[in-house]
């Protein structure tokens, strides 16, 4: 007979094993990595005298200096606040500068389209003269001259001239001067002509031993033929007076005419061929 087989029953699955708990001996020692078993040896000191270079990062360097060299840090580190002062305090002055010369500028345009300040004009009147001793050829004779100069100060309407002492006038013949004298000082309202007489001399020789021969042949013809060309030239020192406050300094005016005169003896009949006047630039002031 055939044996009868039975089925076998069946086994429970497995289940995984229950974690550990942290603070067993097994857990530690089954989680813990391995390491090199290392030795409680300490290196070797070094060698005396010896020097080593340790390379560390950029971004691992200290910032702080150290104790013997923290005063030179500091310098070092002030260098750039004072040369911001320094800067700024140079672009102030520079604009401080710049906003005087616009606020001088300002003024001085005001000045002048207010008054509008003009140079006076001057032309001979007449001459005087006794220049004998260069006819002749005298030395002991000198040139005596009365110049009447006159002066226009018509162009200003709200400006008058004030004109100093020490101005000079001197009548001169082909560059040899004949006679010199002095300007008076007086003051000039604005709109107002003044004729100025002055008396000139020429010194002890006036002028005569300075002629050459030729000169002194072209001065004979042209006193026969009554066409004497002489050159009057003056330097004046004068103030501006714009007003009752305002005024100039002292400057120069240069005023050089071309006459022709009819006669070297007595009164001569002057021709003005015209004059010209020099003006320094004028500074103001109060």
């Amino acid at each position: 007979m055939a044996d009868r087989v039975h089925p076998a029953p069946l086994l429970p699955l497995s289940t995984p094993p229950a974690p550990l708990p942290d603070d067993s001996p097994d857990a530690s020692a089954e989680t813990a990595p391995l390491r090199r078993p290392t030795t409680t040896s300490t290196p070797p000191p070094p060698p005396p005298g010896a020097s080593y270079i340790v390379h560390v990062p950029k971004d691992q360097v200290l910032r702080v200096p150290p104790p013997d060299r923290e005063r030179r840090y500091r310098k070092l580190a002030a260098r750039p606040a004072r040369r911001r002062l320094l800067r700024r305090a140079c672009c102030g002055a520079c604009c401080a500068f710049l906003l005087l010369l616009v606020l001088a500028a300002a003024f001085v345009g005001a000045v002048y389209l207010v008054f509008r300040p003009r140079a006076p004009s001057f032309s001979v009147a007449s001459l005087s003269i006794d220049a004998r001793g260069l006819l002749l050829g005298d030395a002991t004779l000198p040139v005596r001259i009365d110049a009447d100069v006159r002066a226009d100060n018509g162009a200003n309407r709200k400006t008058g001239v004030d004109y100093r002492g020490g101005g000079q006038v001197t009548v001169s013949y082909s560059s040899v001067q004949l006679a010199t004298g002095r300007w008076p000082a007086f003051y000039q309202a604005p709109r107002n002509v003044t004729v100025v007489s002055m008396p000139l001399t020429g010194g002890e020789n006036g002028g005569v031993a300075l002629l050459t021969e030729q000169q002194r042949g072209s001065l004979e013809a042209e006193a026969a033929a009554g066409a004497v060309p002489l050159t009057v030239e003056a330097r004046v020192p004068v103030r501006v007076r714009l007003g009752k406050v305002l005024r100039t300094w002292t400057v120069d005016v240069w005023a050089r005419c071309e006459v022709t005169v009819d006669k070297l003896a007595g009164q001569a009949a002057a021709a003005n061929k015209g004059c010209m006047v020099k003006v320094k630039p004028l500074w103001w002031w109060w």
